[in-house]
């Protein structure tokens, strides 16, 4: 468990074990939802599709066809049916 002190201003300092486990960084948005048992639950705020461009990019990567990635996603869609 961590703490963290409010300030007079309302701000909390994310202590550094959520922030990794979270994978926070400087900038990064959070969500904060409050449960109806006066619980907070903070969630990072995904990622803009924008923001992920070329990270899966990568010279040994092979190519794939729009014929094999529809035939394996049939494959998959009557594997769970």
């Amino acid at each position: 468990m961590a703490l963290a002190t409010l300030t007079t201003k309302g701000q909390v300092t994310i202590p550094k074990y959520v922030r990794e486990s979270l994978k926070l960084h400087t900038g990064d948005k959070i969500e904060i939802t409050v449960t109806e048992n006066g619980e907070a639950v903070i969630r990072p705020v995904s990622k803009k599709v924008d923001d992920l461009f070329g990270k899966l990019d990568s010279a040994n990567r092979k190519t794939v066809s729009i014929e094999d990635m529809n035939a394996a996603i049939q494959a998959k869609a009557q594997q769970k049916a």
